[in-house]
Order: structure tokens, then C-alpha cells, then sequence
């Protein structure tokens, strides 16, 4: 809680808190409610989302994605293994070729 040094000598002084002091009291501590609810409501989607991003258990966006990519990289070495399946069948038939050419 917030607090004022001169509010503070006077309810040390008098021994209990005026009225005004108490009305900024019970002002203070509603705002300082207030703050605690809006921190609470971002702190509450930021969860969300970070479950949503990383995951709760389940599935999240960082494992779908790195999923993705292993595919990918798994298509891509299918692809470098049909190229160079196909360029030792397309050399194969070039000497092929070239045998029959001579004779």
C-alpha cells in the first residue's frame, strides 16, 4: 500500500486516522485493486497464450512447426535421393547409347 509521510506523523500523532485520511485510504486501495485486477487479467492471456505456443500437455505452435520442418527436410532428401537416382539411370543409358553408337 501506498503510503504519505505527513498523513503517517499524523496518525501517529492523533492515534487514529482522520476521515479524509481514511476516504484516500479506501481510494488508494481501490485503485491499487484495480492495478491488481488489470495485472491479473494480462498475466491470465499471457498464459494463454504461452500454452498455446508451447503447449500444455498437448500439441503446441513450436511443436507443430518443428514438425513441419522435419517433413520438409524429410521430402528434401527424398528429392536429393530421386535426383540421384535419376541422374545414375540418365548416365547409364548416355554410355548405353554410346556403346550402341560405335558398333
Amino acid at each position: 500500500m501506498v503510503s504519505h509521510p505527513c498523513h503517517d506523523e499524523t496518525v501517529t500523532r492523533m492515534g487514529h486516522p482522520s476521515g479524509s485520511q481514511v476516504s484516500e485510504l479506501a481510494v488508494s486501495m481501490r485503485m491499487m485493486n484495480e492495478f491488481e485486477a488489470q495485472v491479473l487479467s494480462d498475466l491470465s492471456v499471457l498464459k494463454t497464450q504461452m500454452a498455446g505456443l508451447v503447449g500444455d500437455g498437448n500439441t503446441g505452435r513450436i511443436y507443430e512447426l518443428e514438425r513441419r520442418v522435419e517433413r520438409h527436410e524429410l521430402n528434401l532428401q527424398r528429392a536429393k535421393g530421386f535426383m540421384a537416382a535419376t541422374s545414375l539411370v540418365m548416365a547409364v543409358i548416355q554410355v548405353a547409347m554410346e556403346a550402341l553408337r560405335r558398333h
